[in-house]
């Protein structure tokens, strides 16, 4: 069923087609324009997906550094669990938003919160995620 915004719903949370499983390699993440935004990661096999902004300060975490299932911050180096979006060291305190995430017929959705949700959901941002010891 669709909302009034455009969006697919299920079970009363939005849906948002966001891309390609083919089209988002490991170690790379994509930007959805969402009120907040989302961040989409496939890390370590997974697909998953956070609120973009570091609950310290405002910086996209789709930017950041990508090692395992753990996003570092590139502003302030706080880092946080792709899993349960709880932090894993100061100066973050506060967790983010985690995303259920399905892949049906080879497409990546998220299944974001109803708040998450504005007329611009589904526009994605690809950002390459330097992993550790690799070039930038």
């Amino acid at each position: 069923m669709r909302n009034e915004h455009g969006t697919e719903e299920y079970e009363g949370d939005p849906v948002i087609p966001v891309c390609r499983l083919e089209d988002l390699p490991e170690g790379e993440s994509v930007r959805i324009a969402t009120q907040p935004p989302i961040a989409v990661f496939h890390a370590d096999g997974e697909v998953y997906a956070i609120d973009d902004t570091c609950t310290h300060q405002d910086a996209s975490l789709s930017e950041g550094f990508l090692e395992g299932c753990f996003i570092e911050c590139p502003l302030h180096e706080a880092s946080f669990d792709l899993r349960t979006g709880a932090p894993t060291c100061l100066p973050a305190r506060r967790p983010v938003r985690t995303h259920r995430v399905t892949v049906e017929d080879g497409t990546v959705y998220v299944h974001a919160a109803a708040d998450a949700v504005t007329a611009d959901a589904g526009t994605a941002h690809s950002a390459a995620i330097p992993r550790e010891g690799s070039a930038a």
